[in-house]
């Protein structure tokens, strides 16, 4: 086997393999035979068919074949051969020979990078330091109360908070716009699911009243024809509901599950939850910051057929969460190529870190992070048990384990910095 191998771009490559004329030959006369012991034509015994008629009946076929399969095995010889690493199949083309017995193709394809990473000590982290004040975890048990209030209706002029129920038509010029027409819609003021000037004319209304206001929309506003517009608007009020908040009691913790230890559990349970939130966030944040680092710090070529598999990939995984099946409906891949290259380039960096490290998955590592999963539920030990002796679910959750070791290590190797921050301010970030 005779190979030579030309750079036709950073990372293309195009190898041309030329296979002896007695390896084929010999191949195919070896095929032959196989068949000819089988073979049942008309006029012949099984096993009796001469040479020359299995030649002339199957001799092209299995030619095709041989040739096939010997190029697939010479490939994966060839790159092994020259040390190349491919970073994914290449295109085949077979030379074209008066002989017919010489054989020649020329494969091109692309291949990984060479990567050095450097300035790894550089790589800055900022690491918030997350303070939970009492205050937080008031507001937070607040809004569980919020969750399970009722509306009540009220005889009064609506204030913030309140829930009004309206009939609602919009004009614009005195011609109906899309959309603006409701009936019954429940709208509570003060949390911006209506544009401003329309919870603005719902203030200090009563049951029974019928008004009209002025409505300007945002110049950004999603429908062309209404940004910037000022559309009128006639509304009649059917009621003004307040809500009745549940009494902060151990009855209330039942609400939520808590059916030993009463309100002191819930609070206990809601801060625990707030500290899980709150660590999941800064690790994330921590995490994205590293890998920044490490992109910015080792710009390299990436290969254009891992970019294309990258983007088929993310354009599929959108379709899911979109629940679109069709695929002429999907996002378009260009949506992707960008976000695409950036996670290839990230695994090809991220890889060779683990790799210069030496890092395997740290066993102990993938026990807490199932027990941090499965930390916020009543059945926690059983769900840890499960997912423990699941080996799929353990195949899944190992990667980014390695993938968190290896974010760690870079971050020990860098520049860490801390940053006192209040928990409400950084969760709404």
């Amino acid at each position: 086997m005779m190979v030579t191998v030309e750079s036709t771009g950073v990372l293309e490559r195009r190898m041309r393999v030329e296979l002896p004329a007695e390896r084929i030959e010999s191949e195919v006369e070896s095929r032959l035979q196989s068949v000819r012991r089988t073979a049942k034509l008309k006029g012949f015994r099984p096993g009796k068919v001469p040479a020359r008629v299995v030649k002339q009946r199957y001799g092209g076929q299995i030619r095709q074949e041989v040739l096939s399969d010997l190029m697939q095995k010479s490939y994966s010889d060839a790159v092994a051969q020259e040390n190349l690493n491919p970073a994914g199949g290449p295109t085949i083309e077979p030379e074209t020979s008066k002989d017919d017995k010489a054989f020649a193709y020329v494969a091109t394809f692309e291949v990984l990078p060479e990567v050095t990473l450097k300035g790894l000590d550089k790589i800055t982290v900022e690491r918030p330091e997350v303070r939970i004040s009492e205050t937080d975890s008031d507001d937070m048990i607040e809004n569980l109360r919020q969750q399970k209030g009722t509306w009540k209706e009220v005889d009064r002029a609506s204030e913030d908070g309140d829930r009004v129920v309206v009939d609602f038509d919009g004009t614009l010029k005195g011609e109906p716009i899309q959309g603006g027409k409701g009936t019954d819609v429940p709208v509570v003021l003060g949390q911006g699911q209506m544009l401003p000037d329309f919870e603005k004319g719902l203030a200090g209304v009563v049951a029974g009243d019928e008004k009209t206001f002025q409505v300007k929309f945002p110049k950004d506003y999603q429908a062309e024809e209404l940004a910037g517009q000022k559309v009128d608007f006639a509304a009649k009020v059917h009621r003004v509901e307040e809500m009745e908040l549940p009494a902060l009691d151990d009855e209330f913790a039942t609400l939520y599950g808590v059916s030993e230890g009463g309100l002191a559990q819930l609070r206990k349970d809601v801060f625990e939850n707030m500290q899980r939130e709150a660590a999941q966030k800064v690790r994330q944040d921590t995490k994205e910051q590293a890998m920044q680092g490490l992109l910015d710090a080792n710009p390299i070529d990436v290969p254009k057929a891992l970019i294309e598999q990258e983007t088929h990939t993310m354009q599929h995984e959108a379709m899911r969460q979109l629940g679109i099946e069709d695929h002429d409906k999907a996002p378009p891949q260009e949506s992707f190529t960008e976000g695409a290259e950036k996670r290839v380039r990230l695994g090809l960096l991220l890889r060779q870190f683990i790799q210069d490290n030496a890092l395997t998955v740290d066993t102990e590592r993938v026990r807490a992070r199932v027990e941090d999963m499965c930390g916020g539920y009543e059945n926690a030990a059983d769900m840890i048990a499960n997912y423990m002796s699941n080996p799929q679910v353990i195949a899944q959750i190992e990667p980014v384990v390695l993938e968190e070791q290896a974010v760690d290590l870079l971050m020990e190797n860098g520049v860490q910095k801390a940053k006192k921050v209040d928990f409400k301010e950084y969760m709404n970030r």
